[in-house]
């Protein structure tokens, strides 16, 4: 048995119901598309706050901030070299000490490297090639931005270089080294006992210059530094400076390490 409002299309007092919409996931997706692109721009805008983001402002203040600090570094080190050598004057009034235990505490100074050191030295310096360089060579590649640049191991080798011939005391640019001292390099910049300094890089080291030369010279780290000195274009100079003074070191001595956490 059957109702004719049961049946679709049959009967005279029944109507067909109208057909269902069909689903359609491109519609849907379309309008997903748009949502999401619509969050995009208003992060963008809530982000850039008015400010153009594609341009190097907020690189440059950091450079800026970098410089500042590191310039208020060299500040407090002149500071603390002045309250230093106060100190010591106070001291040597009435320390009582014997002179064999001055004698000793100033050669315990002289070796850790905060005392003032004169000397016949030598001056190494180490520049970047012109930005434009080619192979000056046959045989040679073309070069890439690495090959144009000074790193933190050509540093490295040369303060080693000399250290092995006999220097008694090395000045990069114008902070004395100690044995906790470490030269690092980011980017094209030298980062040493929290200043900062770009290129070209000196180092003067006090010795006898024979030595210390040759040991530039037999060192393989700077040997391959020459290649690229001869065919790209890298700066390399070494002079000799007659009698010199080396200055103390005149920053902390304390020793920062990391800590596990937790």
């Amino acid at each position: 048995m059957s109702n004719s409002a049961d049946s679709p299309g049959t009967g005279t007092t029944g109507s067909a119901p109208a057909p269902r919409p069909r689903f359609r996931p491109v519609r849907v997706l379309t309008v997903a598309v748009f949502a999401l692109a619509g969050l995009l721009f208003f992060t963008s805008f809530n982000t850039a706050k008015g400010t153009n983001i594609r341009t190097d402002t907020s690189l440059l203040k950091l450079s800026d901030l970098i410089q500042e600090r590191s310039r208020k570094n060299g500040e407090l080190d002149e500071s603390n070299a002045a309250l230093r050598d106060e100190v010591e004057s106070l001291a040597e009034r009435d320390d009582g000490r014997s002179k064999a235990e001055d004698d000793k505490l100033t050669a315990l100074e002289h070796t850790a490297g905060t005392q003032k050191l004169k000397g016949r030295a030598i001056t190494v310096t180490l520049n970047d090639a012109p930005p434009n360089a080619t192979a000056k060579l046959p045989g040679y590649p073309e070069p890439q931005p690495d090959y144009l640049v000074i790193h933190q191991q050509d540093l490295q080798a040369v303060v080693n270089a000399l250290w092995q011939g006999g220097a008694q005391g090395i000045k990069v640019m114008d902070q004395r080294l100690i044995s906790t001292s470490a030269v690092r390099c980011v980017g094209n910049t030298l980062i040493l006992q929290g200043r900062v300094y770009s290129p070209p890089y000196r180092i003067q080291a006090v010795g006898n210059p024979e030595k210390l030369q040759k040991a530039l010279a037999d060192s393989p780290a700077i040997q391959n530094y020459m290649v690229y000195v001869n065919v790209y274009g890298l700066g390399w100079k070494v002079t000799e400076d007659g009698t010199v003074t080396l200055p103390g070191y005149s920053g902390t001595v304390d020793l920062h390490y990391a800590e596990p956490a937790g």
